[in-house]
């Protein structure tokens, strides 16, 4: 009995990529169809969001009253304040869940992911290699080190600047900021992912969101350069129109 249940459950298990080594293969071009970008917590619909019902355990994000206060003042700022509208880099983990595609290359020490706005990359260290002992707390993304637990690869992110949001509501976190993520497949095209932040200035516990992200399987898909700060240059060097000379 126990060798016809361990044969089903085998062949109830999703069929997945993987490396040659047999880990699980993130390789592809991944996005979510979530509103967790616009805002984290649950919301109705206003100008600049669509209604949600919030991607976080528990509903909402567990601030100290002065963090509260401070998420208020970017909430009413947030027209001009978010990171995002100075073409900074996103962030760690916002960067996963903002509505634009991002593509992992993975091999077995490492995963690198390029994120089509900003062309951002980060890598993801899997070679047991750990954090930095001497940091200044000064990376957009954080410094990655992630290793295996069965098909889920946990990655512990810390050394952070306070130079990213965590959404456009003005969700926000300080340089003390510890995000562990999980990341796993729920089928070949499906990926979970679960990050826990914890930041003793900012939060009065850790707290979780999870999303799901898709792969992209369109004919020809790609990246696309979005360098949305060059745009203001874009008068002094102006791209030839199609079916022109020049």
């Amino acid at each position: 009995m126990g060798g016809l249940l361990a044969t089903s459950l085998a062949t109830a298990a999703p069929k997945i990529p993987r490396l040659k080594s047999g880990k699980p293969d993130f390789s592809g071009i991944w996005e979510t169809t979530s509103a967790a970008e616009y805002d984290l917590e649950p919301h109705s619909g206003r100008a600049d969001a669509p209604p949600s019902a919030g991607v976080i355990d528990g509903k909402y994000i567990p601030y100290l009253p002065a963090a509260l206060e401070q998420k208020k003042k970017n909430f009413a700022a947030r027209g001009v304040e978010d990171p995002r509208l100075k073409c900074w880099t996103l962030g760690t983990p916002r960067g996963i869940y903002y509505r634009e595609p991002f593509q992992i290359f993975q091999r077995d020490r490492d995963l690198t992911l390029l994120f089509q706005f900003g062309h951002s990359v980060r890598t993801i260290h899997t070679n047991g290699t750990l954090h930095p002992e001497v940091t200044d707390n000064e990376f957009y993304l954080g410094d990655s080190r992630g290793h295996w637990e069965g098909d889920t690869l946990v990655v512990d992110v810390t050394d952070f600047n306070t130079e990213t949001w965590l959404d456009r509501a003005g969700n926000f976190h300080g340089p003390k900021l510890h995000v562990v993520e999980r990341w796993q497949f729920l089928d070949e095209n499906t990926l979970e992912y679960q990050a826990t932040l914890e930041d003793p200035d900012v939060f009065s516990r850790p707290w979780s969101l999870t999303v799901l992200l898709n792969r992209h399987r369109e004919k020809d898909f790609q990246l696309i350069e979005n360098y949305c700060f060059t745009l203001g240059y874009d008068k002094f060097y102006p791209v030839p129109q199609q079916g022109t000379t020049e």
